[in-house]
C-alpha cells in the first residue's frame, strides 16, 4: 500500500528512559511503515535539556504555536538524585509545566476503556475526563519557614507605591506560610478551553472549587466561569444538548462516585493533578489514559499521562526483558495524527489513527497485553508479553484492518 502523505509537520518531542525506547519502537513498527511521517523533531531528553539550558523545551512549545499540533514523549522532571545521576547544571523545571505556561493550555485526561480491565467502581460505564488548569496555585507558590514569633502579612504594592495589607497570622512560635496567586487571563483561558472542549466532544461540563471557604481566590474562578458561560456559551450548550454545572469540590466528588461517567470534570491545578491520578487508578491503570493539552486558540499537544518508567529502563539497559505498557504513548501519537488529519483535511490520516486505536484495543481484548494489565485483567487466557512483542501484535492487527 502507498504510504499516507502529510502536508504539515507534527511537532515531535522525544523524551527519557523507557518511554524513549518505546517511542522509537512505535515509530518503527506502527507509523513509519504506513505514513510518510513529517515531524519537526525536538529532543527533550534530560541531557539535551541540560546542554541547551532548557531552551529546547521553549523552542518546542513555540513550534506547537506555529504548527498547531505536537506529540510528546514522557520526560524526567529532575530532583536532587537526578541532578547527581545525570550531572546536571541545575534542577530543571518540568517540561510539561513550561509548555503549558507558553501555550496557556488546559490538560484534558480521560481513561481508555477496554474489556477485561474493569473500573473499581462498577457502575462507571463511560470515561470521565479531567480538565486540569495548568497555571498557578501551589505550583507557583512562594513559601517561607517561620522560626520565631512574629506577624505575617500579605502585602500588595501597586505601580504608584501604594500598599494594601492583610494579616495572615500572628505567630506565637515556629510554623510555615505560603503565598499563591493566579491570573484572570489564565482563568479565562482555562474556562474557554473547557467550554470549547465540552462542545467539541458533546459532553456535560462540571466545575468545582471551595468558594464557601476561599471567598476571594476560589470565588474568582467561579465568577469568571459563570460570566463567560452566560455571555458566550449558554446558547451553544443549549443547542448542543449539554449542560454546565458549578458546585463545591466536596459535592462534585460525591457526584462523580455516584455517576456512570461520560462528562468533563474541570479542576483547579492541584485538584486536577490529584484527581486525574485517582481516576486513572480507579479506571484500571495510569498507562491507560489519554492526555491532551488544549490552548484557548486551538493548539494541541498530546502526551502520555505517566512517567518515564525508570525501573523498566534500568532493566532494559542491563539487557533484561521488560513488559512495558505502551498504550498511552500510542494514543498520544494517534491523537496528534488524528488532529493533524482533521486540521489539514487528510481523511486517510485520521482514519489511520482510528484503526490503530482499534488495533490496540483488539490486541488487549484478545488476551495479549503487558504485565501491568495482565495482573488486573479479568479476561480468560490473558497473558503477559514483552514490550516489543506487544507492539508487534498491535501491528499484526493493524495490518489486517488496512
Amino acid at each position: 500500500m502507498d504510504k499516507i502523505r502529510m502536508t504539515t509537520p507534527l511537532v515531535e518531542m522525544d523524551g527519557d528512559e523507557m518511554t524513549r525506547v518505546i517511542w522509537k519502537m512505535i515509530k518503527d513498527e506502527l507509523l513509519l511503515p504506513f505514513i510518510d511521517l513529517k515531524t519537526e523533531y525536538y529532543d527533550l531528553g534530560l541531557e539535551e535539556r541540560d546542554k541547551t539550558d532548557d531552551k529546547v523545551t521553549v523552542e518546542s512549545a513555540e513550534a506547537i504555536k506555529k504548527y498547531g499540533v505536537g506529540v510528546k514523549c514522557a520526560t524526567i522532571t529532575p530532583n536532587a538524585a537526578r541532578v547527581k545521576e545525570y550531572n546536571l547544571k541545575q534542577m530543571w523545571k518540568s517540561p510539561n509545566g513550561t509548555i503549558r505556561a507558553i501555550l496557556d493550555g488546559t490538560v484534558f485526561r480521560a481513561p481508555i476503556l477496554v474489556k477485561g480491565i474493569d473500573p473499581h467502581i462498577s457502575h462507571w460505564k463511560k470515561p470521565i475526563t479531567i480538565a486540569r488548569h495548568a497555571y498557578g496555585d501551589v505550583y507557583k507558590a512562594s513559601e517561607m519557614k517561620i522560626d520565631r514569633p512574629g506577624k505575617a502579612e500579605l502585602v500588595f504594592t501597586d505601580a504608584d507605591g501604594n500598599e494594601t495589607r492583610t494579616l495572615i497570622h500572628e505567630f506565637k512560635g515556629p510554623g510555615v506560610i505560603q503565598g499563591m496567586h493566579n491570573l484572570d487571563k489564565s482563568i479565562e483561558s482555562f474556562a474557554r478551553s473547557c467550554f470549547n472542549f465540552a462542545l467539541d466532544t458533546r459532553q456535560d461540563l462540571w466545575f468545582a472549587s471551595k468558594d464557601t471557604i476561599s471567598k476571594t481566590y476560589d470565588h474568582r474562578f467561579k465568577d469568571i466561569f459563570a460570566e463567560i458561560y452566560e455571555n458566550d456559551y449558554k446558547d451553544k450548550f443549549d443547542a448542543a444538548g449539554i449542560t454546565y454545572l458549578y458546585t463545591l469540590i466536596d459535592d462534585v466528588v460525591a457526584r462523580v462516585i455516584r455517576s456512570d461517567g461520560g462528562f468533563i470534570w474541570a479542576c483547579k491545578n492541584y485538584d486536577g493533578d490529584v484527581m486525574s491520578d485517582m481516576l486513572a487508578t480507579a479506571f484500571g491503570s495510569l498507562g491507560m489514559m489519554t492526555s491532551v493539552l488544549v490552548s484557548p486558540d486551538g493548539k494541541y499537544e498530546y502526551e502520555a499521562a505517566h512517567g518515564t518508567v525508570q525501573r523498566h529502563y534500568y532493566m532494559h539497559r542491563e539487557g533484561k526483558a521488560t513488559s512495558t505498557n505502551s498504550v498511552a504513548t500510542i494514543y498520544a501519537w494517534t491523537g496528534a495524527l488524528r488532529k493533524r488529519g482533521e486540521l489539514d483535511g487528510i481523511k486517510e490520516l485520521a482514519d489511520f489513527a482510528d484503526k490503530l486505536d482499534k488495533a490496540v484495543i483488539e490486541t488487549i481484548e484478545s488476551g495479549v497485553m503487558t504485565g501491568d494489565l495482565a495482573a488486573i485483567s479479568t479476561l480468560p487466557g490473558a497473558h503477559k508479553v514483552e514490550t516489543l512483542e506487544f507492539i508487534k501484535a498491535i501491528r499484526s492487527n493493524l495490518e489486517k484492518s488496512l
